[in-house]
């Protein structure tokens, strides 16, 4: 089992695959951006409530979430006109919803949505390799009894980036590994072998709530202006470039012989005031040249599509991110997700093409 010494604070465990990889170095490492002092105001304070992903077979893909996780189902139905035509759908182009949530949760919803009529569908994400570059790579679980899931997972059809990867971090024993579903939809779950998760966790009993969604981006730079300046998100990492001292198993599929000399950079951010759930993990991998896909991360292609976060006005949410520099991609409408309620969202694009959606719920 690999073994990381002069480890990080503990709490950084759960932040991410690659932040719970990460080493400290000598002081000769290049310096990072620092967070501006003071953070903007944020734009929002809460989780995001939702991750949505465009899948071919919604039963197909659900069956992962409701076997093997034990997900309830909160919703099936038509997906609202109104959505359809702010995502500048076709005429004639419908949509069939449903909407998944893991026992007690009160967000991280994961959404599945089967586009009908509405052109030609290719995968965000063709072959998901880490060094690809656009879209959203994969959201993150915790996980109990990772090996019978994993047993589970590839009986139901689905496939992995790797084998489980063994790690030892600052005192907690962990397996990691990535799913690899159908339409190229990825799942990351890692398991606490030792250790319960964080206190305040939602309880589960085999894949937890998500918390944390990932992009593989072109600069990481670039993201953070978004994460901090505009959005006023708190940083939960961003470390300096790092490469590993000998080969290593590594989740994200970057050759073993490689590990030791292709750096990455991850960046990991957070709504202010929130510690366990809600998080963007960003990472952006030197020296492998991959193909970037940052003009596909649209409906109706296949694979995650948004994350949806809740903000008290649309209307002044939007007036912070553009007096903060940065373009609105759709404008705000209103519609209704009837997992959640009547609501007005607008989004936005991330750097690599990734959608975050603002939601303002009705007043009753």
């Amino acid at each position: 089992m690999r073994t990381l010494a002069k480890t990080l604070a503990a709490p950084v465990i759960s932040l991410g695959l690659l932040a719970s990889c990460q080493t400290e170095k000598a002081p000769s490492v290049p310096a990072v951006t620092p967070p501006p002092d003071p953070l903007p105001s944020p734009v929002t304070s809460a989780p995001w409530i939702m991750a949505t992903a465009s899948v071919s077979d919604l039963d197909r893909t659900a069956a992962f979430f409701r076997d093997i996780g034990g997900f309830e189902t909160l919703y099936r139905g038509p997906l609202d006109p109104a959505e359809l035509a702010a995502l500048n759908l076709p005429d004639g182009a419908s949509g069939e919803v449903m909407t998944l949530r893991a026992p007690g949760s009160d967000a991280g919803y994961v959404r599945l949505i089967r586009f009908d009529d509405a052109g030609r569908k290719v995968p965000t994400r063709p072959g998901a390799r880490a060094w690809d570059t656009g879209c959203f790579w994969s959201f993150m679980v915790r996980a109990n009894d990772l090996e019978a899931i994993y047993d589970d997972a590839i009986a139901l059809g689905w496939g992995t980036e790797t084998p489980i990867a063994p790690l030892s971090f600052n005192g907690s024993e962990l397996n990691i590994v990535v799913f690899k579903g159908p339409d190229g939809l990825q799942v990351q779950a890692y398991e606490r072998l030792n250790r319960p998760p964080p206190e305040g966790f939602t309880p589960f009993e085999r894949l937890s709530r998500p918390f944390n969604i990932m992009q593989m981006t072109r600069d990481r730079e670039a993201v953070r202006v978004l994460m901090e300046d505009v959005l006023g998100f708190q940083r939960f990492w961003y470390g300096a470039p790092y490469v590993d001292e000998e080969p290593v198993l590594m989740p994200l599929g970057i050759p073993q012989n490689l590990t030791t000399s292709v750096p990455y950079k991850a960046g990991i951010f957070s709504p202010q005031t929130q510690t366990l759930y809600g998080r963007m993990e960003y990472i952006e991998i030197d020296g492998l040249d991959g193909f970037d896909y940052a003009d596909r991360c649209a409906a109706p292609n296949l694979g995650w599509l948004s994350v949806t976060y809740p903000v008290e006005s649309v209307a002044t949410a939007r007036q912070m991110i553009t007096e903060r520099g940065w373009a609105i991609e759709i404008e705000p409408y209103k519609t209704s997700r009837p997992s959640y309620g009547d609501i007005q969202v607008f989004a936005i694009k991330a750097p690599d093409g990734a959608t975050i959606e603002f939601a303002e719920r009705a007043t009753p």
